[in-house]
């Protein structure tokens, strides 16, 4: 098993406390009361170096902790091989399906899940899931599901971090100026709404396609200009001249049949996608959107600032406690209100966020 002190050598002089003040609070309080013990988890979150400080929690909680890696979810490869060198235990999606017969191969206590990655996984308390996408592998489950998507701490990542996760990914590909460019968003969902708001602060003209009755009131006061996605003519009209076009609508070929596909892939215009799914659909070659279709912000060494993921990581961490203390609760479970609020207030007291909390209303 890999020992604490090791994640500390790893994580040396990259992070001060007021990065992380969710997981530090989960950590001083769970070193001291250790409400995991002996509990096994296995955790699915993408693996990268912030990563290493929700194993820590866990790990001072008192957990047996596994780490789950899987070909669909974006890890850094060389941080794997390491930890794997440093004692820490993996289990890979392949060995779901291979373990289906065995007792207990693949059973732990908690899933803590990405993407559904590992949904085929048994699970004795049941299952905390991180994203949207993930919330299809688990719908007509019968399983008992803590969404961590579904609160209002996730917006802090998805709002705020995958917005300027984007930002940061163009900036080191060479693409830094937005003042006064077009830039298309498909999609005014969390991402989405992230995106819109931080191309606001870059100064650039941001559009939408999306379902006008769904935009959020944040983007409406931004003064954007919204199409509406089922009307086509409107929306090849919208993507004249554009600068650069993202998706995030969280839908598998999304823009498929509904953008004038061989114009878009003749034009100029930068495409990006910062969806898990291929949301341009086939008619739109891989080679033609940066970085092959994947995630755009996975290109960066830290893909969400720890500082915004923070809390998220936190509650899903509390997401496997609550679920072994609240058994009766059973199907898709939205996060307590007096479990985020506790992490929403020592984010707010003691991180470094505190202003950009406001444009969420958190």
């Amino acid at each position: 098993m890999m020992r604490i002190e090791e994640i500390d050598r790893l994580l040396a002089g990259r992070y001060t406390e007021r990065d992380y003040p969710a997981l530090g609070y989960q950590m001083r309080s769970w070193q001291k009361e250790r409400p995991l013990e002996g509990m096994t988890i296995l955790d699915a979150t993408p693996i990268f170096r912030n990563t290493l400080l929700k194993y820590r929690a866990l790990l001072l909680g008192g957990a047996r902790l596994t780490v789950g890696v899987s070909d669909m979810l974006p890890n850094d490869a060389v941080l794997v091989q390491e930890l794997e060198r440093l004692g820490m235990p993996m289990f890979r999606a392949e060995q779901v399906h291979a373990a289906q017969g065995a007792a207990e191969e693949g059973l732990f206590d908690v899933v803590l899940d990405c993407a559904g990655a590992f949904s085929a996984c048994q699970a004795r308390s049941g299952y905390v899931e991180l994203t949207r996408s993930g919330a299809k592998a688990y719908r007509d489950s019968g399983k008992r599901v803590f969404m961590a998507d579904d609160g209002r701490i996730k917006q802090i990542e998805t709002c705020l971090g995958t917005g300027e996760s984007f930002f940061r990914a163009m900036r080191q590909l060479g693409y830094s100026d937005w003042k006064n460019r077009k830039l298309v968003v498909f999609g005014s969902g969390k991402v989405g709404t992230g995106l819109i708001l931080q191309g606001i602060r870059q100064g650039a003209w941001v559009s939408v396609v999306t379902d006008p009755a769904t935009l959020d009131a944040r983007v409406r006061r931004g003064v954007v200009h919204a199409v509406d996605y089922r009307d086509a003519r409107e929306v090849a009209a919208l993507l004249d001249g554009a600068y650069a076009v993202v998706t995030a609508t969280g839908v598998r070929n999304a823009l498929e049949g509904r953008v004038p596909a061989e114009r878009l892939i003749a034009s100029d215009t930068l495409l990006a996608n910062m969806g898990v799914e291929d949301e341009y659909g086939p008619s739109i070659p891989a080679e033609r959107v940066l970085q092959h279709k994947s995630p755009l912000n996975f290109i960066l060494d830290e893909p969400t600032h720890l500082k915004y993921i923070d809390a998220t990581m936190a509650l899903h961490n509390a997401g496997a406690l609550w679920l072994s203390r609240h058994r009766e609760a059973q199907g898709l479970i939205l996060p307590p209100d007096e479990v985020e609020r506790e992490l929403l207030e020592v984010t707010r007291r003691e991180g470094i966020i505190d202003e950009e909390l406001a444009l969420l209303f958190l």
